[in-house]
This record gives structure tokens, sequence and C-alpha cells, in this order.
């Protein structure tokens, strides 16, 4: 079998990725230092795939420890790259934080795809890349504005880190925007669980729900809308997953055409 590396494994949609993953045929290794994420989601992740997922427990922000992953799985052909901190309002408070963990971890991932001739790379990259757009909906060929958090700037510099760097190897890389996942795993044995104060909208309307959260508070009433308050869109977080797994299986069916 073909073995990813998934970044952020224990993650939100990095959970959900390493499931569709192993449904559809590859070997997975998991690399999350679990500061924003619980280890056992990987639980689930087993109960659901009857495969055991190895994690290390790593700092991506750590060269050597991130080398160590890879000489000892010399049979990657492919990464798919989650690990982030992804809270826009953490990130105005608080925006070298992010500027460090955000692209030294991805700094150290593109090193060690070099060393080691990794042939795919697949960067979880954001919406947020759009900025403030000038027309909605935006589409792929809508041109990137001024981000509007450093969270944002991460994601916009990490798609040109990564475009600068595929000119100067084989590696085949795609980059993916999404929009507000939502949702769990069919099974409900996975889904969003965040540590401390939810920062998404479906976690903090459940944890209002189940009084976990004293009450929901609406920002902005000026859009507009019938009633002032934002629309905003989302996408279930397996068809996301699944974009993943779609995105490394047309990486390798590139690879395997061009063989022949």
């Amino acid at each position: 079998m073909s073995k990813i590396l998934v970044t952020g494994g224990c993650g939100y949609i990095g959970s959900h990725t390493i499931v569709d993953l192993v449904e559809n045929g590859y070997d997975v290794i998991s690399v999350d230092n679990n500061s924003r994420s619980n280890p056992r989601i990987l639980e689930g992740v087993e109960k659901i795939t009857g495969k055991k997922i190895k994690n290390y427990k790593v700092d991506l922000c750590n060269f050597d420890d991130t080398f160590a992953i890879f000489q000892e799985n010399e049979d990657i052909i492919g990464i798919i790259h989650f690990a982030a901190f992804k809270a826009v309002g953490e990130s105005v408070e608080l925006p070298l934080m992010y500027f460090e963990n955000n692209l030294t971890s991805l700094i150290n991932l593109l090193k060690c795809v070099q060393e080691f001739e990794i042939p795919y790379f697949v960067f979880s990259s954001s919406c947020t890349v759009y900025g403030n757009p000038d027309q909605i909906p935006v589409t792929e060929l809508t041109p990137p504005k001024p981000a509007e958090s450093p969270y944002g700037y991460t994601k916009q510099m990490g798609e040109q880190i990564i475009n600068e760097f595929s000119k100067s190897v084989t590696t085949r890389c795609v980059l993916l925007r999404y929009f507000n996942p939502v949702g769990a795993h069919p099974t409900a044995l996975i889904g969003e669980l965040p540590i401390g104060k939810p920062s998404n909208l479906v976690p903090a309307i459940t944890q209002t729900a189940i009084g976990k959260l004293p009450q929901l508070k609406i920002n902005g009433n000026d859009y507009p809308t019938k009633d002032g308050s934002c629309v905003r869109d989302f996408v279930h977080v397996s068809d996301i997953a699944h974009a993943h797994t779609l995105a490394m299986d047309y990486l390798t069916a590139k690879k395997q055409l061009k063989k022949c």
C-alpha cells in the first residue's frame, strides 16, 4: 500500500481524512503534537477503519524530530499537511506565534520532502486567502486580496512558499482552499471536539445547547441580509476529507500516466 503522512492527524479534518484514506486503500501514519487536539480521537478512527494508526507526537517546528519520522518511514510517498494554528481571533492577538508555528512547520516539512524526494504534497489552505473579495461567491479564478488576519496571511505565505518550492523539485503539489467545515463522521465516533472555548460556529451552538456555554453571541448586524446577520457557507467535513483523498489519487494517477 502507498504510505501517506497526515500532519495534524488527531485534529478535526485530519482524523476524518485518515478514515477516508484508509477506506480508499492507503496506509497512513500521523504526526500531531496534540497541543490543540486529543490523541484519543485515533481510537475512534481505529473503531471505524479497523486499523490502528501510529501517531508521532512531534512538534513540526523541531526539524530534527521531524526529520527522524522520515528516516523511520522511508516508504512515505505523500504528505497531507493540516497541522497549524487556525483560530483567526487568536492570530490577531498573537501574530508572531502564528507566523512562527505555521510557517516554520511548513518549511521543515518541505526540507524533508526535498531530502527524501517525496513525490506528492497536499496543502490544507483556506478561503481566508481571498481576503475581502469583490464578488461572492468566489471561484478558483478569484484573485487573492490582502488577508484579514495573521492566520490568513500564513495561508497566503504557505501557498507562495509551496509554489516557489515546487519549481525547484519534482514533487507535485496540490493546494486546497475550503470554507467552514461542519459535521461529524456518520458513526459519531469522531467529530469536532475543540479544546477550550470553540472558535467555530457549530461547536459554539452545540455547547450552548447543552449548557456548557452560557449564551451564543452573534457578531455583525449590518450585512445585506434580511436581519443584518452574516450568511455563511458550510461544507461537511467528510466531503472535505474525501477531497484530500481525491487530490492524492489525482497526483498518483498523474505519475502513473506519465510512466505509460
